[in-house]
């Protein structure tokens, strides 16, 4: 689950047994009421609150009552900010030392930005969760781990893959093709998908424009490169990669083309595009087909899902769940992440939310590889996504990469708003990089 985003084990304890275990007293953030003692051997579990911050709908709600049902003594409260200001709200928590939840999301572009704080988390390996290694891709394992490979930080829900989203009642008004397969034929690269985009552009589709913004695609561009913005001893190298400038190049010229709609994905504005049908084509790794559905909920059946353009390979988002020192029933905690990363909760949130699962056993479960999404034209995004992700391969994330991704972003903004040319806005985001260092 992610944005420009993107899962160990202990059983789960009986209330019985809760009962006599439990003695720590308030939540990670919300504190807790004492239930009251009572004597002889067995007292009420004392009552106890989660906090769980997310970026988004995660779609943990059953599983929340899943997990009181054999935790009864536990609230489970869950808060929500926009991505950016979630991971900028983490990060200043843990140098506070106040105000993080018990349960953390953290996506796969900052997560090499917490792991090297070990002293800030708990360790899940303490917890029992170091069994549930054997479920995972072994590179979104290791993505969890402190960078000595010791301490288990982070448990996966999801990872990424990459498809093209796209409207098909635009695509028809605009004279372009509406079948997957012909859509997918259109964009075997990024150059011939900013073509289709002229085109589209000239039909003159009254209130569309080709794609939202560039930051997706420019994060997708980057994604399916060999290196991305890192190297792996960790040396901030977007400046030189040629990678990276030509997906800035690129992105910029679709820009001045005017083939964007100018909208930051996940802002209220895009929302309301998503209804509006601003735009004709998004990015889409797998757990944004759940941001869509659920943003613009009317627009079922209008969309499908086809090719992203050059080639398959690369992951854009996916998600870890941290526990924060600062919560103090951890051991609670660790058990709650466990269920919501468990492999029967991830094949629910990849039916419910299209968050494809962490664990490849999944990948070849009928469930799955048979699933095909209504709310898409009943695109076989099963197959679609698990294909994507059998051929992955994994780009190294460095330890601020989500702070890179913040000043291309601004960069294209500052293009959008006519404020900088494309060459005076990229001189300005390498100044801003030397910052990030």
């Amino acid at each position: 689950m992610g944005k420009l985003r993107a899962g160990m084990v202990t059983p789960l304890l009986a209330a019985a047994v809760l009962a006599a275990s439990v003695t720590a007293c308030g939540g990670g953030d919300g504190g807790g009421t004492d239930a009251g003692a009572s004597s002889g051997s067995t007292q009420p579990a004392e009552k106890i609150t989660l906090t769980v911050a997310l970026f988004s709908d995660f779609h943990f709600a059953p599983i929340y009552e899943e997990f009181k049902k054999t935790h009864p003594n536990v609230e489970i409260v869950e808060r929500r900010a926009q991505f950016n200001d979630h991971h900028r709200n983490l990060t200043t928590q843990l140098a506070t030392g106040a105000g993080a939840a018990d349960v953390e999301a953290v996506e796969a572009g900052y997560i090499a930005q917490f792991t090297p704080l070990p002293d800030k988390f708990y360790d899940l390996n303490e917890y029992g969760l170091s069994k549930r290694q054997g479920d995972y891709l072994d590179w979104k394992w290791k993505q969890g781990l402190s960078p000595d490979g010791s301490k288990l930080l982070g448990l996966g829900t999801d990872v990424g893959g990459l498809a093209m989203c796209y409207r098909t009642d635009l695509f028809k008004k605009a004279g372009l093709p509406t079948d997957r397969t012909e859509v997918s034929q259109l964009w075997p690269t990024w150059e011939q998908y900013m073509e289709v985009g002229k085109k589209f552009v000239a039909a003159k589709v009254e209130g569309a424009k080709w794609f939202d913004g560039p930051g997706e695609n420019f994060r997708a561009m980057v994604d399916q490169a060999p290196v991305g913005y890192y190297d792996e001893q960790n040396n901030l190298i977007a400046g030189t990669n040629p990678d990276v400038k030509k997906a800035f190049d690129l992105n910029a010229a679709m820009v001045q083309a005017d083939e964007s709609a100018k909208l930051a994905a996940f802002s209220p504005p895009w929302n309301t595009g998503l209804t509006k049908g601003s735009f004709a084509t998004i990015i889409c790794p797998a757990w944004k087909l759940g941001s869509i559905k659920d943003a613009a909920p009317t627009t079922s059946g209008k969309w499908d899902v086809a090719a992203v353009p050059g080639g398959g390979g690369g992951n854009q988002g996916g998600t870890h769940l941290m526990a924060p020192k600062q919560g103090k029933h951890p051991k609670e905690a660790a058990e709650l992440i466990d269920l919501l990363t468990n492999k029967d909760n991830q094949l629910k949130l990849f039916a419910e939310a299209g968050a494809l699962p962490s664990i490849p056993a999944l990948y070849d479960d009928p469930a799955i590889t048979g699933f095909k999404n209504p709310f898409f034209s009943d695109a076989p995004t099963g197959k679609i996504f698990t294909d994507a992700a059998k051929a992955l391969k994994p780009q190294y994330v460095g330890p601020k990469a989500g702070d890179v991704l913040t000043a291309f972003g601004n960069a294209f903004q500052r293009i959008e708003q006519g404020k900088q040319s494309p060459d005076e806005a990229w001189a300005q985001a390498l100044k801003d990089l030397e910052r990030i260092k």
